[in-house]
């Protein structure tokens, strides 16, 4: 699972001009499912969402997680986190999972992430979805599950 994990003052996803998911300040990450991925790529990706100390404490730029702000995590699928851009000029999808199984392992991304005593706001699945946020910092990370 690869996430792009944005600390925010706010963040808000729009389906069809309703908004559907929002937070104050938080986490938004963008979260592809690629083949493979396994329960534990969620359980690992969920908690490291949960304890990553990216928030400013006592003049330290990252020293407090989401759940020691009070913060909010807006968890959105994005299947293109998942591209290839190594050759030609069209990103490869070829890593991302299939609809059906992305779809069921987000859901238990989410659930697994609630699990962590965060509170959880999302996106639509498969939706064409409008994302706006105002990124703290900025400041901006990769989460990688397969990593070494």
């Amino acid at each position: 699972m690869i996430s792009i994990v944005q600390r925010v003052s706010e963040a808000a996803v729009t389906v069809d001009g309703e908004v559907v998911g929002a937070i104050g300040p938080g986490l938004l990450a963008l979260a592809a499912v690629v083949k493979g991925d396994t329960d534990k790529d969620i359980d690992w990706t969920a908690a490291k969402l949960a304890v990553l100390r990216v928030f400013r404490s006592d003049g330290k730029h990252f020293d407090r997680d989401v759940k020691e702000v009070g913060g909010s995590i807006l968890l959105v699928s994005n299947f293109t986190v998942a591209a290839s851009t190594r050759q030609g000029r069209r990103p490869s999808l070829d890593r991302a999972a299939e609809p059906a199984v992305a779809e069921a392992m987000f859901a238990k991304l989410v659930a697994a992430t609630r699990a962590q005593g965060v509170p959880v706001a999302t996106g639509k699945f498969a939706a064409d979805m409008q994302v706006s946020l105002v990124n703290d910092g900025p400041a901006t990370f990769i989460l990688d599950s397969a990593a070494p």
